[in-house]
């Protein structure tokens, strides 16, 4: 029977901005197309790497507004929609949800620490309960080293016993294989993610999902290849191919993940105004730049007039 979870390769696209800090609709489109020309199944919009937190509500709404009119299919978008604020999470949900979008990621809110479990309970129930609409797909968004606040099991098992027909999915940007393992083995009825793009071939052959990451950005097309392996019950070549996608993701995490990802996406596209972050991040200096796109060749990353890819085997 064929599996009917989202599963896949999908990218948490980056945000590209002007020197000025706003948000550039034109190059996001343009990167989206090429995402998904790629071999992307779906982006991954306003997540951590799209540098959601700068951006306010209105924002956020107008740039997926931009993206769908620009043709991004609605059902191959994840629409990051976690706030402090139950009103902020709430208002991007609807919206997403008036536009055709029905799959949302969710931090829990993680302005105050060391909440009790209860707590992050009724925050995720409350959300759920107000938006009140059986199209919504939420995936849950475990990420505590940025966040703050984990979603601990015990949470999750709750809200799946609670909204079945609402928890669809949980990304596990942990970068911890055990923990992600874990949830593949705990709740088999939901499309559980790796956000650590090393661990996607592990990941897949535990029963999960694939990947939602920063890296596909550039890596996308090896990553694919794996997945495509995979399916196909190649193995051999799923493993081959794991080299690639785990090679490029340790040259990039071993600088600030989205400065670095702008750094070489600017490079690819001769184009300088795509290294440009909003505050309090900072682009990559031009010397480490260097240093990162060297250390990318020598990786086995490849630019092509098209913007950047990986060699073939």
């Amino acid at each position: 029977m064929e599996d009917p979870r989202l599963r896949g390769i999908w990218a948490a696209i980056v945000t590209p901005v002007d020197p000025d800090g706003e948000i550039n609709l034109e190059r996001c489109a343009r990167h989206a197309r090429w995402l998904l020309r790629q071999g992307c199944h779906g982006l991954g919009v306003f997540g951590t790497t799209g540098e959601t937190q700068a951006f306010s509500v209105d924002e956020r709404r107008a740039a997926l507004e931009a993206l769908l009119a620009a043709g991004l299919p609605a059902d191959r978008v994840i629409l990051g929609v976690g706030c402090c604020a139950r009103a902020d999470t709430v208002a991007l949900i609807r919206h997403g949800l008036g536009l055709g979008v029905t799959r949302m990621l969710a931090l829990p809110p993680f302005f105050y620490k060391n909440v009790p479990e209860e707590g992050l309970l009724r925050a995720f129930s409350e959300v759920i309960e107000k938006v009140a609409d059986p199209r919504l797909e939420l995936l849950l968004y475990h990420f505590p080293q940025v966040a703050g606040v984990a979603i601990p099991k015990p949470v999750i098992a709750r809200l799946v016993e609670r909204y079945p027909s609402t928890i669809k999915g949980i990304k596990d940007s942990s970068a911890d294989l055990a923990h992600t393992l874990d949830l593949v083995r705990s709740f088999p009825g939901l499309a559980v993610f790796a956000g650590a793009d090393q661990h996607l071939l592990e990941v897949l052959k535990a029963g999960g999902a694939g990947t939602i990451s920063a890296a596909a950005n550039l890596n996308c097309a090896a990553s694919r290849v794996v997945f495509d392996a995979f399916e196909r019950g190649d193995l051999a070549a799923a493993e081959a191919g794991m080299a690639k996608v785990a090679a490029v993701r340790e040259v990039l995490q071993k600088r600030p993940l989205i400065p670095a990802i702008k750094h070489v996406i600017a490079d690819g596209r001769h184009d300088p105004v795509w290294r440009t972050v909003r505050p309090p991040l900072v682009e990559l200096d031009p010397a480490e730049g260097e240093r990162l796109l060297a250390e990318l060749d020598a990786a086995g990353y490849v630019h092509d007039p098209d913007l950047y890819s990986v060699a073939a085997a």
